[in-house]
């Protein structure tokens, strides 16, 4: 099979997981997870950094309270702005409360007069990752441009512990993660 087929069926097979995953969850479950900053995360998060996050859409892991949690300590917060499919992804400063707009791919992203700003830290949404840290996105490679251009920046993959595979089909473009934080646990080389 040849390899997009391989990353097209992982994905189907993973969002359908982690849907049924998330709907059999009682809302004080879903609620506390991701609650609060982990420890390896909030020693990152100095007064000054800039986190960059996102808004959850569906069953994806929600960041909102750990990007709560980073403002709260300081940091300045960015969300991704997205064009279209082949146009790099930017990430603009987003403070909770400020006016979001639709983008394509039905992300909710700031304004695009927002300021541009540099990440130092990144939480990324995935559809899949394994214990490489290697991690199965959307599809469209958004990601993977931003975090080729971002060599400094800490790459942090958001998921639930279900969206654990044994292997994520990589291409020679995709980028590791420096990190994973599922519901459970704190996951880094």
């Amino acid at each position: 099979m040849p390899e997009g087929d391989v990353k097209s069926t992982l994905r189907r097979k993973c969002r359908a997981e982690r849907d049924r995953f998330v709907a059999a969850m009682a809302p004080g479950q879903k609620a506390l997870a991701f609650s609060h900053l982990p420890s390896p995360l909030a020693k990152l998060c100095l007064k000054g950094t800039v986190v960059a996050g996102y808004i959850s859409i569906g069953s994806e892991a929600d960041p909102s309270h750990l990007l709560a949690g980073a403002a709260s300590q300081g940091c300045i917060i960015a969300l991704p702005h997205v064009t279209s499919k082949v146009s790099p992804m930017r990430f603009l400063h987003w403070s909770a409360g400020e006016p979001l707009e639709m983008g394509p791919f039905g992300l909710s992203q700031p304004l695009a007069d927002a300021p541009e700003v540099r990440p130092d830290i990144i939480l990324a949404p995935l559809v899949a990752f394994d214990t490489r840290l290697m991690r199965l996105g959307q599809g469209a490679g958004h990601y993977d441009r931003a975090l080729s251009l971002l060599e400094n920046s800490a790459a942090i993959g958001i998921a639930w512990s279900i969206q654990e595979v044994d292997l994520v089909p990589t291409d020679p473009w995709d980028i590791p993660l420096d990190a994973i934080l599922t519901e459970k646990s704190w996951i880094s080389r």
